[in-house]
């Protein structure tokens, strides 16, 4: 990565942040368009990966993931503005992040490792957690709908994610190094992150009450995650 990456690293996510801060003092039109200008410096960053040449079929697919989580982000916040619409707004951004990560998968799944029993692992996972929030919460019918094949998407991407850069570390050889491929591990990382942000903006959402600092958490969670997805796309894969 250069100079010109990192820098728009620090620009969106000092945007990111006064985003949250707008938010929280519900300027809400100003506040999606800070959001949607953060946003656009990851897509930004995916664009100038992609165009790197390191990752062609891959690299695409997850350029497109990341508009889409783009158009989510100011889907999300949409609803604040349009209150009355606030929940087919909502859904539709839901439904462009899973777009998103509809888009992570197929990118993914050419370069896993253990594809079966990661999507075990990743449906497990999401029937546990899925089977805690549906028993804990009050949830209505049409997020129940959505939030099956969302966090099943999420989680089983993030699995892969995980598979494909475990077996890509770097290994010893008779005391050698052999380099592990490192666009793999920063792409799990930024994963890992994104899935955390869901989980616990579906906590804050629908727990019964609502906390900044998880708000705060969640929304930084999300923002570097979608940063290292588009930064795994300056290294070979």
């Amino acid at each position: 990565m250069n100079t010109t990456v990192y820098c728009l690293m620090a620009v969106g996510f000092i945007i990111q942040c006064l985003f949250i801060t707008v938010e929280h003092k519900e300027k809400f039109v100003l506040a999606d368009i800070l959001k949607g200008t953060a946003a656009l410096m990851f897509v930004i960053i995916g664009y100038l990966g992609m165009k790197t040449g390191y990752n062609p079929g891959f690299a695409e697919k997850i350029f497109a993931g990341l508009i889409c989580g783009m158009v989510g982000d100011i889907l999300l916040n949409l609803r604040f503005v349009f209150e009355k619409q606030g929940q087919k707004i909502f859904l539709a951004g839901i439904a462009a992040f899973l777009a998103g990560h509809i888009l992570y998968l197929v990118a993914l799944i050419p370069h896993a490792r253990h594809l079966l029993l990661s999507v075990i692992i990743g449906a497990v996972l999401a029937a546990a957690l899925l089977a805690y929030i549906f028993k804990t919460m009050d949830v209505k019918p049409a997020f129940k709908a959505f939030g099956i094949i969302y966090l099943g998407a999420v989680i089983i991407m993030t699995c892969i994610a995980i598979d494909s850069a475990i077996f890509s570390l770097p290994l010893m050889i008779s005391g050698a190094p052999i380099v592990g491929k490192l666009s793999a591990v920063i792409y799990a990382i930024g994963a890992v992150l994104f899935t955390a942000s869901d989980i616990v903006l579906i906590f804050n959402t629908f727990s019964g009450t609502t906390r900044f600092s998880l708000r705060i958490t969640n929304l930084t969670l999300y923002y570097i995650g979608q940063l290292l997805i588009a930064a795994s796309l300056f290294y070979p894969r």
